[in-house]
């Protein structure tokens, strides 16, 4: 099955680093990193690419760059921030971590975790919605979680994706069972939710299975559907002193995956921006070429970078 997919077969030829952050006048000394990329096509090649920036106390916000993808060249750079994290009292008062983004109908909405953080110096995420008008004006279209904690996500729930096909909501998300197992790591899976309206969610539980010291804290998940086939590729660690990589799962029915981490078919580099660790991928197609967005060292510090099937 997996061999029979044009999607999938092929590899990653990794295109550069298209953003650094730290090369940037409007970050330094104000702001750091430039993570969890998530691109808006404007025209032809080019990219509103919006992405998460922290300030000194590790509040994150966004902020954007508009790139020609296939150049490679920054065609103009945001001085602003677009949305930022919440007041004491919202869900999101530490911070806002994007998913990605959707249509319905005239309405662009776009998915993010929801930061707070706790007396017990662990943070609790939520699952929250913003609403995206011409591109540029980002607001938030629910004060409260369209995900909360609930029986099933007790701990802390993290970085969404979401489809909708067919009037059918579908969203993969993460969920924390465990702050530290035996080996010093955190347990944080990825669960399942769907939703005929988009508001009200059927949740379906942990769909990723996980191995403890190979893959157990799961993050940003990116999904496609390509030769019936469901495609998805995460971050994913194994125990606390490990790095981030970027693996991959397939699925016939958006519930029941297949967990393929021996297609290493994007890895960390030699040298460089993205040698030690690569994560928070974002997949995507354009003119028929399937790329990813994904960040390199230091969870985002280095910025982002691009890589496509070739």
């Amino acid at each position: 099955m997996i061999e029979e997919s044009n999607c999938i077969k092929k590899r990653w030829k990794k295109l550069g680093n298209l953003y650094d952050p730290r090369l940037s006048n409007f970050h330094k000394m104000q702001f750091s990193h430039a993570s969890n990329p998530v691109p808006i096509h404007l025209e032809s090649n080019i990219f509103r690419i919006f992405f998460n920036i922290r300030d000194k106390k590790n509040r994150s916000s966004i902020a954007a760059v508009d790139i020609d993808i296939i150049k490679k060249k920054i065609i103009y750079e945001h001085q602003g921030i677009f949305f930022k994290y919440g007041s004491e009292d919202s869900f999101f008062s530490h911070g806002v971590s994007l998913g990605n983004f959707y249509d319905v109908d005239n309405s662009r909405y776009m998915l993010f975790m929801g930061w707070k953080m706790m007396p017990d110096k662990y943070w609790q995420g939520r699952i929250g919605r913003l609403l995206i008008d011409g591109n540029s004006n980002i607001s938030l279209d629910k004060k409260q979680p369209i995900l909360d904690i609930n029986s099933i996500d007790m701990i802390s729930l993290s970085y969404p994706w979401i489809l909708f096909t067919n009037s059918f909501y579908q969203i993969w998300y993460g969920s924390t069972l465990s702050w530290k197992k035996d080996n010093g790591e955190m347990l944080h899976v990825i669960n399942y939710a769907s939703s005929n309206d988009g508001n009200i969610w059927k949740r379906h539980g942990q769909v990723i299975p996980h191995k403890l010291g190979v893959a157990q804290a799961f993050s940003r998940p990116s999904v496609i559907i390509c030769n019936e086939t469901y495609h998805m590729w995460f971050s994913y660690r194994g125990n606390k002193n490990d790095k981030y990589k970027i693996g991959y799962a397939t699925s016939e029915d958006a519930l029941n995956w297949i967990l393929r981490l021996d297609h290493k078919n994007i890895c960390t580099s030699e040298c460089g921006w993205d040698s030690e660790m690569i994560e928070y991928p974002y997949v995507f197609l354009h003119n028929d070429e399937l790329y990813m967005l994904y960040n390199g060292n230091d969870y985002g510090r280095t910025g982002f970078g691009l890589a496509k099937y070739e």
